[in-house]
């Protein structure tokens, strides 16, 4: 589903990914692990077309920076910072009902899943919102679309603990012919959901090894 050739990225003439050669299929569930710099960050936004890059990526048979707008339909994506948007609530919702042809009903089944109560917060600017509400209204905008890929950058930042085990749950159960990658400083947080593990480092590919998910005792 991702196909990444000689993939280079450089910002102020410091390489940050270095001539990566790498594919992600359908049915993987991908830990993306490493050190605070290691490029897993910049990867991700190169799969979403948002920087030019050095070598060839191909996203759903797709250039993502020639067919950014047709791929974006397919692909579910939790930044690991929300970004500052000052439209409210209302209209997010709203707008992506539209963009997605989703029904705005998934939308708000996601979230009251994860405890927000959206319909109490319709008014309010979305960058006035905490950084939990912040990140259980993406989380639900990524997942209740059904996407064919989820990109998910530090997906349980600023959750509560409920609301991380509710969203890995989700995760858990998502579509399986989906191409997941997550990435997290928590490696025990999704080793019952992943069975792929990729690591990187200074831009690097070191580790790229297939895993059986963990199972936990319910006892």
């Amino acid at each position: 589903m991702i196909n990444i050739q000689d993939l280079s990225k450089t910002f102020k003439k410091q390489e940050v990914i270095k001539n990566l050669t790498i594919n992600f299929n359908e049915g993987e569930k991908i830990a993306l692990i490493g050190q605070n710099g290691a490029g897993k960050t910049t990867l991700i936004r190169c799969i979403l077309g948002q920087y030019i890059y050095e070598g060839k990526m191909e996203v759903l048979d797709k250039n993502p920076r020639k067919d950014r707008g047709i791929i974006l339909q397919d692909v579910g994506f939790v930044p690991q910072t929300p970004p500052p948007l000052k439209m409210t609530v209302k209209e997010l919702l709203n707008f992506f009902t539209k963009l997605t042809n989703t029904p705005k009903e998934e939308f708000v089944k996601l979230s009251h899943s994860m405890g927000l109560q959206i319909e109490e917060n319709l008014h309010k600017p979305f960058f006035k919102l905490s950084g939990g509400m912040k990140q259980k209204l993406l989380i639900a905008f990524a997942l209740g679309r059904k996407p064919k890929i989820l990109l998910l950058d530090e997906p349980s930042a600023n959750l509560d603990p409920q609301a991380r085990e509710i969203l890995f749950d989700h995760l858990q159960n998502f579509r399986k012919d989906s191409l997941m990658i997550l990435s997290s400083h928590r490696m025990n947080e999704i080793k019952t959901l992943v069975n792929r593990v990729v690591e990187m480092d200074l831009g690097n590919i070191v580790v790229d090894k297939t895993v059986v998910p963990e199972i936990v005792s319910s006892n």
